[in-house]
């Protein structure tokens, strides 16, 4: 096969660690897949120059601590002009086989994905892949007739704590579930300063609790039926961000065997940037013959110095090993993105199809259940707190 040629779209936090002091998820994940793979052309395309100039110190920084020698070509350039189009010319310029990462704000992301499959490019979407059923499912069908494989990030889906809890969920070690609970925060200087630009285009639960209703389903491969929500709005929208401090969701869910369950699922991301780790979660589930717990933030490591203080280290999810010029990175972030590199490389070479994928990869089909949580969820913060039915 020829090699592969990668376009990321986006310039920020999880593509490269931008406005953070860490290197982000999916060049970590490229220049891992890049080591045992043939990746070809590496593109990167952002919104501005200076956006490119930020993005490219970060790539470059990451290149010398882990000796990686891959070229990467950046659109517009790093001394150009402002170009909000620049996604589209590398969609339409990228030489096949390529496939594209879309990791852009929500409000993005359908736009930006319908012209990588129109175009004819693998696409893999960090969640949410979109905020309605009716958006996901256009996509489907255009994934469909173009015959291309697309994907969503939903790397809660490679962590060994949650693919243990889809065991015991599965082998029926603790019984039918009767409830979740899951908490999920980060700190403040998210929507306040990394995402500032875009924070009041979403919401919290739509950005972060998305992880967990896919979560659920993934788990149990229940069907969601109805589902109420609250938010608070009082100290971003105090910083001028007008959005919520934190959603809590009840979504009502029914297994395959008739029986109902319901899970509780609280967000917020105004946690004291003085937290112990840049996210706080934690799942619980109650069966009818016993429980399963996960404290997803505390992995047993904690980390004192006079610099930064406590920090409480999460090794499994993207995590630096080695010394400076011989870095290497995994962890079930890492693993979500090489995952999706390596399904395409299998359908290009024609050991695998998209079709046989399904069912065994969070497709964008696949999302459409948790999307549908989503546009319900949203659908009750709207109106004040009400049932909302789940439409799949």
């Amino acid at each position: 096969m020829s090699k592969l040629n990668i376009l990321v779209i986006g310039t920020g936090m999880y593509v490269c660690g931008r406005g953070t002091g860490n290197y982000g998820t999916i060049m970590p994940a490229i220049i891992e897949w890049e080591k045992g793979a043939d990746a070809g052309e590496i593109i990167i395309a952002g919104r501005s120059a200076a956006g490119i100039r930020a993005a490219k110190a970060k790539i470059n920084e990451l290149i010398g601590l882990t000796g990686s020698d891959i070229g990467v070509k950046y659109l517009p350039s790093a001394t150009g002009v402002n170009d909000a189009k620049a996604y589209l010319k590398a969609i339409n310029t990228i030489e096949k086989p390529a496939c594209a990462i879309i990791a852009t704000p929500d409000n993005l992301h359908r736009q930006m994905a319908a012209a990588a499959i129109n175009a004819g490019l693998h696409t893999l979407v960090v969640k949410p892949l979109v905020p309605t059923v009716r958006e996901a499912k256009a996509l489907v069908k255009m994934q469909k007739q173009k015959g291309v494989f697309c994907a969503v990030e939903f790397h809660k889906r490679y962590d060994q704590a949650n693919l243990k809890l889809k065991e015991a969920v599965e082998d029926g070690s603790i019984g039918d579930p009767l409830y979740f609970l899951a908490e999920f925060s980060q700190r403040k200087s998210m929507p306040e300063k990394v995402f500032r630009r875009w924070a009041a285009t979403t919401n919290i639960f739509q950005y972060l609790g998305i992880h967990y209703a896919d979560m659920v389903y993934f788990v149990t491969g229940a069907k969601p039926l109805r589902a109420m929500a609250s938010g608070q709005s009082y100290w971003l929208k105090g910083k001028g961000i007008n959005t919520y401090d934190a959603v809590e969701a009840v979504i009502e869910w029914r297994m395959k065997n008739g029986m109902k369950f319901v899970s509780h699922i609280l967000t917020n991301w105004i946690d004291p940037d003085k937290t112990s780790a840049m996210s706080d979660q934690r799942i619980k589930v109650i069966g009818t013959k016993g429980r399963y717990e996960s404290d997803q933030k505390d992995r047993g490591i904690t980390v004192v110095t006079d610099g930064k203080g406590i920090e409480q280290l999460n090794p499994y999810f993207c995590c630096p090993f080695g010394k400076k010029g011989g870095i290497s990175y995994s962890g079930y972030g890492i693993d979500s993105v090489c995952r999706f590199l390596d399904d395409v490389s299998s359908i290009e070479e024609g050991s695998a199809t998209p079709e046989g994928l399904e069912g065994r990869r969070p497709t964008f089909r696949d999302a459409v259940v948790p999307t549908a949580v989503l546009e319900a969820v949203n659908a009750s913060l709207r109106s004040g707190g009400k049932w909302v039915e789940v439409s799949a």
